[in-house]
């Protein structure tokens, strides 16, 4: 199995449900006050790279990049499609996401990630790349169900 991750510019089918998907579910899954995802015409923000990971023909995963500012980015849109769950499609955007940061000289990564049980398998692979805990950062408010989390590039 070989992951392709490219850069997207979300004008495919696929790579535009599968954002579509991730935005519906994360308002599913908590309060408005508390839903931070994107949707695609924000993902377009001259601030935020967006990659597509795609295996055999088909969208694998998204994930994004915003740069907040010269030294500082933030992981946005983290999402593995259903059909490729547990192939490692997440790992291999973050550490996508990781060497664009050192090639643009950041500093360091941040993200917020929900709190709940449903965000486990997320909060847990970032730890496992260096990523830890912090308070919010803006534009966050501390939030319960949220998880500030951060990590030296």
């Amino acid at each position: 199995m070989s992951i392709e991750i490219r850069i997207d510019d979300l004008t495919g089918a696929q790579t535009r449900a599968l954002v579509a998907h991730h935005h519906a579910q994360m308002h599913a899954d908590s309060p408005p006050e508390s839903t931070h995802a994107l949707d695609i015409d924000a993902l377009r923000a001259p601030e935020i790279t967006l990659w597509s990971a795609w295996i055999g023909g088909e969208v694998a995963g998204i994930a994004a990049l915003r740069q907040i500012d010269a030294s500082r980015g933030e992981l946005k849109s983290f999402r593995t499609a259903e059909a490729h769950l547990g192939r490692g499609v997440a790992r291999a955007l973050l550490r996508r996401i990781i060497t664009e940061a050192e090639t643009l000289g950041l500093d360091s990564l941040w993200l917020e990630t929900g709190s709940g049980d449903a965000f486990d398998p997320a909060r847990s692979l970032y730890s496992s790349e260096g990523f830890v805990e912090c308070e919010a950062f803006p534009p966050y408010r501390p939030d319960p169900l949220s998880t500030f989390m951060t990590r030296a590039v």
